[in-house]
């Protein structure tokens, strides 16, 4: 018995040595909390209002310290909307969610330990549900910065601080120049901090 647990631990280790050699990859199980945001646009406001964030992504390394990831997350929230006098429009009916699928890279600082600090930005789609417009689909980026903590087996976990956003066209505005009215799209950003952490499962080609 302890023969075999001494050869489970001497795998472990082997594994965990090996958890960023390039053409290694991660499944990166994600946990966070998004902090709110206030939307304004021609006398109307929303509040996209804070909440739990969850997801998963595929994370490859292409060298020691680079990566890219194909990742989903997910965020339930109530979205209240409100009109020019103040009153909620959507009242009792505002509960809606975020979805993003996005490609990000990420580019992580050798400290010759076992703490990795990290930088990245990814793009992609960001998928809003609201019960009353169905959903949609817009253009949706992050930004994201935190410290790997690898451990000796095949498991680390990831401490990171996010930004994310997504973009909608909300209508046009139009202006009058010496060529006649020009119309210019609207459009309308969400910006949304949070803070989270990642569980990576670590393997080798």
């Amino acid at each position: 018995m302890k023969q075999y647990s001494l050869l489970v631990a001497l795998f472990l280790s082997v594994m965990g040595m090996q958890a960023q050699d390039a053409r290694s990859f991660s499944l990166n199980l994600y946990g966070g909390y998004n902090f709110s945001d206030d939307l304004d646009y021609d006398g109307y406001r929303a509040t996209v209002e804070d909440g739990f964030q969850y997801g998963a992504g595929f994370e490859y390394f292409f060298s020691t310290n680079n990566s890219v990831e194909v990742k989903y997350l997910r965020a339930d929230t109530k979205i209240p909307f409100y009109g020019p006098a103040g009153n909620q429009l959507n009242a009792g009916d505002d509960k809606g969610a975020f979805n993003y699928v996005l490609a990000d890279y990420t580019h992580y600082f050798n400290t010759g330990s076992n703490l990795l600090p990290y930088l990245g930005a990814g793009a992609g789609i960001g998928i809003v549900e609201t019960p009353q417009s169905g959903s949609g689909t817009y253009f949706a980026w992050d930004v994201k910065g935190g410290v790997k903590i690898k451990t000796a087996s095949i498991v680390s976990v990831n401490i990171n601080a996010y930004l994310e956003s997504l973009s909608a066209a909300v209508g046009n505005s139009y202006y009058w120049t010496y060529w006649g009215p020009v119309g210019i799209e609207d459009y309308v950003s969400t910006f949304q901090f949070g803070l989270g952490a990642v569980l990576s499962f670590n393997f080798k080609n």
